[in-house]
């Protein structure tokens, strides 16, 4: 199957992924694509259920040992308004040389690449195994990744995550803590302040407690190699009360921290615990608040995957602020190093795109690594 054909399937499946469960939907169709055409090439194939029955990772063997090389990505997207898309997002468009549509960049466009450069080593026998990772919910839970470190595997010495870097390797990235807060008051006729506990009050505290830690952080963490050389915190969304007239009885606050590669997650978690809690018996009002994190990540200094990238790309190993999946497959004993086509600025954007000419380049580095790593 040519790979226009193969990409123009992966994004008329809606694999979209979201903490909002309206929004929230299956990938099995997606990997069942996958698990199809690489089962036809040779490859054994296991499908690894997650606690969501229509969820699922999809972990694909060419040849058999120790060692090898992962191919890893995701392939969920994140949800996308298609009002705002020139074209149908799940509809692969090719315009003025780019490819577009919904995860063509981020990153269903990496699997046609990858099953493409395997094409060469079909008919000779690998001295190590190459293995094509498919993952679930890298863009709400990383629940894909998380579920195959409770099973201990995929296991090899080296992992390419196809994450789009502009074929630029990436060897460091920030981690990420995502907080949903819910402060809970009674609401009350606003005409007398004492019928009500008002917890849009309390939430304007908290957010000026988040913002002199985020001055902390800022003044007291940094690292040159990154473009952002300081933890972000960026307060994302709020909601609360329901009527001018009326005492707010509840708000949320949605925001998240992206710590830098060595920060003490959970000591930052209890600064902000800390520093928010004391207002609950202040106040008079109850304080919830409840977080998932993705750690950062740092490879090794003498990475070996590093050097092979380094080598095949020109281009030195950089860092970047957004999160991978690549903590998860260290935690699982390989190397890893983050690299793809497509650029960070495309992704979770309408009209996302994958440009024509980064398709030959990226199939010629993938063959050029799995010669290195299988061979």
């Amino acid at each position: 199957m040519q790979l226009i054909s193969m990409l123009q399937q992966l994004v008329a499946s809606n694999s979209i992924s979201s903490i909002n469960p309206s929004l929230d939907q299956g990938n099995r169709e997606v990997i069942e694509l996958l698990a199809n055409w690489l089962n036809e090439l040779g490859f054994a194939t296991e499908v690894m259920p997650l606690a969501d029955p229509r969820k699922a990772n999809l972990i694909a063997t060419l040849g058999t040992g120790p060692g090898g090389l992962v191919l890893a990505g995701h392939t969920d997207t994140v949800p996308c308004d298609e009002k705002l898309w020139s074209n149908n997002p799940f509809q692969l468009t090719e315009k003025d040389k780019h490819l577009y549509g919904l995860g063509t960049c981020d990153m269903k466009g990496f699997f046609p690449l990858a099953i493409e450069a395997v094409k060469p080593f079909l008919e000779q026998p690998l001295k190590q195994p190459l293995i094509i990772l498919a993952t679930a919910d890298e863009e709400s839970s990383m629940m894909g990744a998380r579920t195959l470190v409770e099973a201990g595997k995929p296991k090899a010495r080296y992992a390419l995550i196809g994450e789009p870097t502009g074929m630029k390797p990436i060897s460091m990235h920030k981690g990420i803590m995502v907080e949903k807060l819910v402060i809970e008051g009674r609401s009350g006729h606003s005409s007398d302040p004492f019928l009500g506990v008002n917890a849009m009050e309390t939430l304007h505290q908290v957010m000026g407690e988040l913002l002199s830690i985020r001055d902390k952080l800022k003044s007291d963490y940094h690292n040159p190699q990154f473009a952002v050389d300081y933890p972000t915190m960026n307060l994302g969304c709020i909601h609360g009360g329901n009527n001018p007239n009326r005492i707010c009885g509840q708000c949320e606050l949605g925001f998240e921290i992206r710590p830098l590669p060595g920060m003490d997650m959970a000591k930052l978690q209890q600064m902000i615990n800390e520093r928010i809690f004391p207002l609950e018996e202040k106040n008079g009002v109850t304080i919830s608040l409840n977080h998932y994190d993705v750690p950062a990540y740092s490879a090794a200094p003498d990475s070996k995957l590093a050097k092979i990238c380094e080598s095949l790309t020109n281009h030195p190993c950089e860092a970047v602020s957004f999160a991978t999946e690549a903590p998860y497959l260290e935690q699982l004993g390989m190397d890893v190093m983050v690299l793809g086509p497509g650029n960070v600025e495309q992704a979770h954007q309408p009209d996302e795109y994958l440009a024509l000419d980064r398709i030959q380049p990226t199939v010629d580095f993938l063959t050029q690594l799995i010669g290195r790593c299988c061979l």
